[in-house]
């Protein structure tokens, strides 16, 4: 089974004239490769999976399997707050050749802990497909608690958790409850440091999709069990992971991205453009980076 490490770039999804840009997408995910990130991830929030259309989530992460063609690991966003919906797309990315799917809890409808346990079983027995289980409750209003990814975490297929709480303490009171290994993931660029000393193997990363090399030295610095160093690369780095989040993702990173040049910062309703000060912050903080 593949072992998820690293750093993963939750990858944007670049538009133009409000459709998919192909071609600006696959160019993307080449330059990811080349820049040393250990795996991607498409269709996630970074990737406005909200309001693609089913037919271009599909095609979105066919593009990415094809492209990354066996180099790197592809954790495909599958995740949604209907189950059905959710099995569906799985089944996709385990047809398309996903390494894994990376589903987030149901939002919106506020299940119970049961609620949560049972829909992630649904798609467990399903797709036989490595699933990472993501809890964001910033972004869905409900709390996965370690007793459930305890629980989950005895189902085959659920081989991992991609924690976007930003609380730290969790990844010690979750490994006290674990009854076998999970492969845990930050999903906060700020912190990703301090939870792979607690126990953690890598980053779902926002920041990477614009400082994809220096983001993946930290990853492979705490994988050397160096946190001195990584550490250090990771004070470089603040601002950006700061900045990144200084409006609603992924408006900024889009942004950034644009001033990369590597596609445009279009975005889709209700998501706007980022404001006048907040891309001045974004240019600057690019600037004294070198990145631009």
């Amino acid at each position: 089974m593949t072992i998820f490490k690293g750093i993963y770039t939750a990858l944007i999804t670049p538009f133009k004239d409000g459709k998919v840009d192909e071609k600006a997408f696959c160019e993307f995910v080449q330059w990811q490769i080349a820049e040393g990130v250990h795996g991607l991830v498409p269709c996630g929030t970074t990737g406005e999976s909200p309001t693609l259309s089913h037919e271009e989530h599909n095609r979105v992460i066919d593009l990415c399997v094809e492209v990354a063609n066996g180099k790197v690991p592809v954790m495909a966003g599958t995740g949604s707050n209907s189950t059905e919906e959710a099995i569906m797309t799985t089944r996709h990315a385990k047809k398309c050749g996903a390494s894994a799917a990376l589903v987030i809890a149901p939002y919106y409808n506020k299940p119970t802990q049961e609620g949560l346990y049972q829909h992630f079983k649904a798609i467990n027995d399903a797709v036989d497909i490595p699933i990472i289980v993501y809890n964001v409750p910033g972004r869905t209003i409900v709390d996965i608690s370690d007793d459930t990814i305890a629980r989950l975490a005895e189902l085959p297929n659920i081989v991992g958790l991609k924690d976007a709480t930003g609380d730290l303490a969790r990844v010690y009171t979750l490994q006290a409850k674990l009854k076998k290994p999970l492969q845990l993931l930050s999903g906060e660029d700020m912190t990703a440091v301090e939870f792979n000393l607690a126990g953690g193997q890598g980053c779902i990363s926002v920041a990477s999709n614009i400082a994809p090399r220096a983001c993946a030295k930290v990853q492979e610095a705490c994988l050397a069990g160096d946190y001195v160093h990584a550490h250090r690369l990771q004070k470089e780095l603040v601002a950006l992971h700061d900045v990144m989040f200084c409006e609603t993702s992924p408006g900024p990173v889009k942004y950034a991205a644009s001033l990369l040049g590597k596609c445009s910062s279009e975005l889709r309703l209700p998501l706007v453009q980022p404001s006048d000060a907040s891309k001045q912050r974004v240019r600057e903080v690019m600037k004294t980076l070198r990145l631009i």
